[in-house]
């Protein structure tokens, strides 16, 4: 329990570290926070190799979401466009902090793939919408945006909770992946 607590609230620090930097200038502090939260996580984890797996497909699957969001003219970033045609790198950031949950404090919804694409549904749309409330970012058609946010976030969470499963790295030597799970 206390680990799934360390978990949700360094993943809540490092969400408002990149929408508030984003939103003031500052898309540099929250990937320094999420690479503290994903320091601290795989620091953590028994197996942090495999745990690294996870992070870095939710790295891909998040750059390729978001830049084509971008594209689309659906959503717009004023700040962190390191690099042109890719989505912000304290966006990017965030997918890696979300990485960090999916075999901790929201492990619950791996076994559970419907749910987590229900709440993916709902879920990924609200984020946006706060970030964009917070002025990290901006709907350019918000309808438009929205939809389709929900629609890659229900897509997305069974495809990264498959993932978690396959490399789940906070599991303890020949631990069967679906019953035990380090909790201490």
């Amino acid at each position: 329990m206390f680990k799934t607590t360390i978990n949700f609230f360094a993943f809540q620090a490092g969400w408002l570290g990149c929408v508030l930097g984003a939103a003031n200038g500052m898309p540099w502090v929250g990937p320094v926070i999420i690479a503290m939260v994903a320091g601290l996580h795989l620091n953590i984890v028994p197996q942090p190799g495999r745990e690294v797996m996870i992070l870095l497909a939710a790295l891909v699957i998040g750059t390729l979401a978001d830049s084509l969001l971008m594209a689309t003219g659906w959503v717009s970033y004023r700040e962190g466009l390191w690099i042109p045609g890719l989505a912000p790198v304290w966006l990017l950031a965030m997918w890696v902090g979300f990485a960090t949950t999916l075999n901790g404090c929201m492990r619950w919804l791996r076994e559970r793939p419907m749910l987590a694409a229900a709440f993916g549904f709902v879920g990924g749309p609200a984020a946006y919408y706060a970030g964009a409330r917070l002025g990290a970012m901006s709907f350019d058609n918000l309808p438009a945006g929205l939809l389709a946010l929900a629609l890659i976030w229900a897509l997305v969470m069974p495809v990264l909770y498959a993932l978690a499963r396959r490399f789940d790295g906070t599991l303890t030597g020949g631990a069967n992946p679906r019953t035990t799970w380090v909790t201490s």
